[in-house]
């Protein structure tokens, strides 16, 4: 680029417009990952957390204790139960696993730090437990904690190598945007009307003259760099922006030279749609949900629950049955059971409910279990019902005769 240099340094304009910054680098790399991720693992971790967790004994009969309590009212004394679950969720998804510490006031916090140590025949010992900026001093053993995993694999590994490439792209995507968008403009400037003189044979032996030529060069410079500076702020940071005009300088518009040439803004919402789209299916949860589609929205819901929701939950079950409650006490039926979006609406299965009890499958108290609802005290909710239609051919009940015949007896 010498060549270059010797052909600008023999112009007398250009030999001290070249060193003049007319450009700003405004575009930047847009960071997609977290975006996606906090899109998809929110909406999971606010549908786990409006569920209830239901405490249960072995006639399928609610329990309010304290266990109730710190699962669904106040888990501790800074979180509510939704923030908490909330909490939980995310940790779960976003690191693959989750700590959760029950102290010596039957709280519940959530572990943002640890040392695990794995044993083969014994339960692992979790050593430098932190919470925010506490360090609790002892260890917990594997039974005396909530732990919970998600997958083999954590779900920032999945997708680290995915989005260093589609960043890159919606990275250079918006920047051709924003040079599509961009303010452009030419200033003219007379340097017959600036009084500046930068040729190099024109330097003296005078250390003393030279010195007083080369600060009036340099304010010179910084006045033109001044200009420019403000005429880049005025168009940038007004919608209405006037330009002095004076016989040294002029500024000419042409950046609406390049609006013919603008990109689809649309490419910018497809590349993210498809950015979460891959982080959704990777989670489980239709995409359709995530972007609020209503389409189809009963079959996505169900799809949601029976890939998604209902493995997650059967793990938060397990764990909670595990640490909670003794072996005697859950092989004689006492559980916790997760009631939330998978809760069903009886008007929605009247129909289904009225063939399960009417032909003699289940009690109303089952079917009321199966629903999520509370059964009842009623003794004959306990009992089988079953309806004429479903008697055999050669059952010979009189308890179950009706019709024309009772009429004409009486």
């Amino acid at each position: 680029m010498s060549w270059l240099t010797d052909i600008l340094s023999k112009s007398k304009e250009s030999s001290w417009m070249y060193d003049l910054e007319f450009f700003q680098d405004t575009s930047e790399k847009a960071y997609m990952k977290r975006l996606a991720l906090q899109t998809c693992i929110e909406f999971l971790a606010r549908t786990i957390s409006q569920s209830e967790f239901r405490i249960t004994d072995n006639k399928g009969k609610s329990i309010k204790d304290t266990t109730y309590y710190k699962l669904n009212v106040r888990p501790n004394t800074d979180l509510s139960s939704t923030d908490f679950w909330q909490k939980v969720i995310y940790k779960l998804i976003y690191d693959n696993e989750v700590l959760i510490i029950v102290t010596d006031t039957k709280d519940l916090v959530v572990a943002d730090d640890y040392d695990r140590k794995k044993f083969a025949l014994y339960p692992d010992i979790f050593e430098h437990v932190m919470v925010d900026e506490y360090e609790f001093e002892r260890s917990f053993k594997m039974d005396e904690v909530l732990y919970l995993s998600y997958n083999n694999e954590k779900l920032n590994t999945f997708t680290e190598g995915l989005f260093k490439d589609y960043g890159e792209i919606f990275g250079r995507m918006i920047g051709a945007q924003m040079r599509n968008y961009q303010i452009r403009g030419i200033v003219n400037v007379d340097t017959n009307m600036i009084k500046n003189d930068f040729k190099a044979e024109n330097k003296t032996t005078d250390n003393r003259v030279g010195s007083s030529e080369n600060k009036k060069n340099n304010s010179d410079k910084d006045k033109m760099q001044n200009y420019v500076n403000k005429l880049m702020k005025a168009f940038t940071n007004n919608s209405v922006a006037i330009t002095p005009l004076t016989r040294a300088f002029t500024f000419q518009d042409v950046s609406s030279a390049s609006k013919s040439n603008n990109a689809p803004f649309d490419d910018l919402n497809k590349l993210q749609k498809a950015l979460i789209d891959t982080v959704a299916k990777a989670i489980g949860i239709p995409p359709s949900l995530i972007h609020g589609d209503l389409a189809d929205l009963n079959n996505a819901l169900d799809s949601y629950y029976k890939f998604c929701l209902k493995p997650l939950i059967k793990k938060i079950e397990d764990e909670l049955n595990a640490k909670l409650f003794k072996q005697n006490e859950v092989l004689t039926g006492k559980n916790i059971r997760v009631v939330g979006i998978n809760k069903k609406d009886p008007l929605e299965l009247a129909d289904a409910v009225d063939k399960l009890v009417s032909s003699s499958t289940f009690t109303p108290n089952q079917v009321l279990i199966m629903l999520g609802e509370e059964p009842s005290d009623d003794p004959q909710m306990d009992k089988y019902f079953v309806t004429k239609n479903y008697t055999t051919s050669n059952q010979q009940d009189k308890s179950l005769e009706g019709g024309e015949d009772d009429e004409s007896k009486r």
